[in-house]
């Protein structure tokens, strides 16, 4: 019945809310570039921190993390994008709000990996959550490079306007890249400042594919095994 498939959506989305955390997420990325450069560009795009924000907060509240402290953040990163928003305090609000924001990523991403981590299977929703992480650990990193170039200009640079201050689109590709260890883009960090975080990004990257996903990829395989041939004894890498 027609009237069923709302509510067919409604509980898959309940049951995988990774799933809509990562689809907003990546929407956003998407879209972003096509407002950021308009008049309402920034306050649209608040407007859409926000929706994130909120869908976090209900991705936390799945995870070992406290729902109170992801909150206790999230907060005051929405009265300070609505200031922005109304008032012209854009350049001296950034930075805070910026900081807040990776912080508030951060401490989700955490969350996530804490219950991606908590056992010894790998669900359809934490799966999910490996490539949600993923994205939030990347988007902490934007906010950071967003901080760090709003009170040291200059601090990155570009093949197309070198000398100009670098959009949320353009460092977050930078963070995707660093993140994912790709190692393509036109967009360089010059400070000392903003080469540290870079190099971290880097290790992060490195840690989480290493030691998170590929434990999520082991169990998946482990569990196709089993499922297979019941009565196989356990390889060594197997044992606990």
């Amino acid at each position: 019945m027609p009237t069923m498939r709302p509510l067919r959506l409604l509980i898959h989305t309940r049951r995988h809310p990774s799933a809509i955390l990562l689809l907003v997420q990546l929407l956003g990325m998407l879209l972003y570039p096509f407002i950021e450069k308009a008049p309402a560009g920034h306050a649209a795009f608040n407007v859409f921190g926000v929706l994130v924000l909120s869908l976090t907060i209900r991705m936390v509240r799945r995870t070992p993390g406290e729902t109170r402290v992801s909150v206790a953040l999230a907060v005051p990163i929405v009265i300070l994008l609505a200031l922005q928003s109304f008032l012209d305090l854009r350049s001296e609000l950034l930075p805070w709000s910026s900081a807040l924001e990776a912080l508030f990523y951060f401490y989700a991403a955490g969350s996530l990996i804490a219950y991606m981590m908590g056992d010894r299977q790998a669900t359809t929703d934490e799966l999910f959550a490996a490539a949600a992480t993923f994205t939030l650990l990347a988007w902490g990193f934007t906010h950071l490079f967003l901080m760090v170039q709003e009170l040291q200009p200059g601090t990155f640079a570009a093949a197309v306007n070198a000398d100009a201050p670098r959009s949320w689109s353009e460092l977050n590709y930078l963070s995707f890249a660093l993140l994912s260890s790709t190692g393509i883009g036109d967009v360089i960090p010059l400070t000392v400042h903003a080469r540290a975080l870079c190099s971290v990004e880097m290790l992060v990257g490195l840690i989480y594919l290493a030691a998170v996903v590929a434990r999520l990829i082991g169990f998946t395989t482990q569990g196709k095994v089993h499922r297979r041939h019941p009565h196989t004894p356990r390889e060594p890498w197997e044992e606990d």
